[in-house]
């Protein structure tokens, strides 16, 4: 069994059902530990031995955010400039994170179609998220396919327990199975 990271940032979580349908879906699963970086680190001041000795002690690890701007919320984007160190996550001596499996999970106000080289948004959302990717790959890490839930301003409440369920399902395929495949299910 696979121990599994949340790293959750969400600036108005408050006022986010998609997010808490989420969550709540998976908060109780053992061996899966979500760190709400906002609640942690109101005034950014993030402890970074503390966020690599998360890292350390987990196999998977799933950045779950909105997509704000196109990209993720401010505080996340200082998590990963400051913890994922030079000769600690990447370079010489950066070994801590390698073969590690992480994974964006997401929601975003417009959905899969304003997601699109015809839609609104003129870019996929893998196209949005390839920072997230080389990222990765410059840890040494196994980027795997996203999680994203769309549409969350119109989401009915069928649609939001089913892709909290599916959500759900994912971790629970991460966590258990004794090879993770790429690709794996996913809403979108």
């Amino acid at each position: 069994m696979r121990n599994i990271l949340i790293l959750f940032a969400h600036p108005k979580y408050e006022h986010s059902d998609a997010n808490h349908a989420l969550i709540n879906s998976i908060k109780e699963l053992e061996n899966v530990h979500i760190r709400d970086l906002y609640e942690l680190y109101p005034d950014f001041n993030i402890s970074v031995q503390e966020e690599q000795e998360a890292l350390f002690e987990h196999d998977v690890i799933i950045w779950q955010h909105p997509l704000y701007w196109y990209s993720c919320p401010p505080l996340l984007k200082q998590w990963i400039d400051l913890v994922l160190e030079y000769g600690w996550a990447y370079g010489p001596g950066g070994i801590f994170l390698k073969n590690k499996f992480i994974l964006n999970a997401i929601t975003s106000g417009g959905n899969s179609e304003v997601y699109s080289h015809e839609g609104k948004n003129r870019f996929t959302i893998a196209e949005f998220l390839r920072p997230f990717e080389q990222t990765a790959y410059l840890c040494n890490m196994r980027y795997l396919p996203y999680f994203h839930l769309g549409g969350t301003h119109r989401v009915s409440e069928t649609e939001l327990k089913e892709n909290a369920m599916a959500y759900q399902n994912l971790i629970l395929e991460l966590r258990d199975s004794e090879e993770i495949t790429i690709p794996f299910t996913q809403k979108s």
